[in-house]
């Protein structure tokens, strides 16, 4: 029996279970199987299923779904139960407060990467009203191109990516957030394709080592794509491409802020100073991770 076949079983005969009642269900079966917060997904999975917001599953709780109802609940159950993220099964995440179109193209954005923009902006300090340059490298939804907008208002930001579908997702994001007009997309690998002298370079590159890929979770390792994971043998590869172009692309003010992954630090940090640029900063997530790395050109 498939997931969606025994959760639709579970309701009862004539398919009359309420909207509270499926609720209850699904988390119910999601903590069963082992989910992390089940009642989250359960509620999220049904107010997409049947076109209602928090409110609207509290006011409509007791009503009986209808038969489709309850085979779209189903099917959004047996999705969760293949361990698909429910950003991916609902479409889009949230980051920085803003929503953000996802395609199969594009990395989930994660609360950990919050991390950089908040560096990013600690680092600019007072110039945040100023006209300033800005690129992503491999900017996938466009997440933190869009967040340093948004907080940006004198900026114009340029994100790249190798992937056109990652690009087209990025430029909507980018207009729906109402930063569109201060924002262009270049396909290129990381900066390859960008000339000029930048005053904020941001990038959270692939940096899962190859080897360690199969161990991550199913929610990462079978729906995130995987140049978006793998970053080669020791996960530093993405790291070396932009060391090795950061001076080109960095005005002498510049800074460039970087995501790392746990226990990077040291290993990111040599790459750089080797290419001439100096540690300002670092900033821990919320697990206590050194998530993002402050660098600029030495003088």
């Amino acid at each position: 029996m498939t997931p969606a076949t025994s959760v639709a079983a579970a309701f009862p005969v004539g398919l009359d279970a309420s909207v509270d009642a499926a609720r209850r269900l699904l988390a119910r079966e999601f903590r069963s199987r082992g989910l992390d917060s089940p009642e989250l997904d359960a509620r999220v999975l049904v107010g997409h299923a049947l076109g209602l917001d928090q409110a609207g599953l509290a006011s409509q709780s007791r009503r009986a779904l209808s038969p489709d109802e309850a085979t779209a609940v189903a099917a959004l159950a047996a999705r969760r139960l293949a361990r698909e993220p429910v950003a991916r099964i609902v479409g889009y995440k949230e980051f920085w407060g803003l929503p953000f179109r996802l395609n199969a193209d594009t990395l989930l954005p994660r609360p950990e990467t919050e991390t950089v923009v908040e560096a990013a902006l600690a680092a600019v300090g007072h110039r945040r009203s100023d006209a300033l340059r800005i690129a992503d490298l491999g900017t996938g939804t466009g997440a933190l191109l869009v967040a340093l907008l948004s907080e940006l208002p004198g900026a114009f930001g340029v994100g790249t990516d190798i992937s056109l579908a990652a690009l087209d997702c990025a430029r909507e994001n980018a207009m729906a957030c109402g930063v569109g007009g201060r924002a262009a997309f270049v396909a290129c690998d990381y900066g390859a394709g960008l000339a000029g002298r930048l005053d904020l370079l941001v990038s959270n590159p692939p940096y899962v080592a190859r080897g360690d890929i199969a161990t991550l979770q199913s929610e990462v390792r079978d729906f995130d794509p995987r140049r978006a994971l793998d970053g080669g043998p020791d996960g530093l590869d993405g790291y070396r491409v932009i060391a090795a172009d950061a001076q080109r692309l960095l005005s002498p003010s510049g800074i460039l802020v970087l995501e790392l992954g746990q226990g990077q630090l040291t290993a990111v940090r040599a790459l750089f100073a080797a290419r001439g640029l100096a540690p300002m900063a670092t900033k821990h997530d919320l697990s206590d991770v050194v998530r993002a790395l402050v660098l600029r050109l030495l003088p």
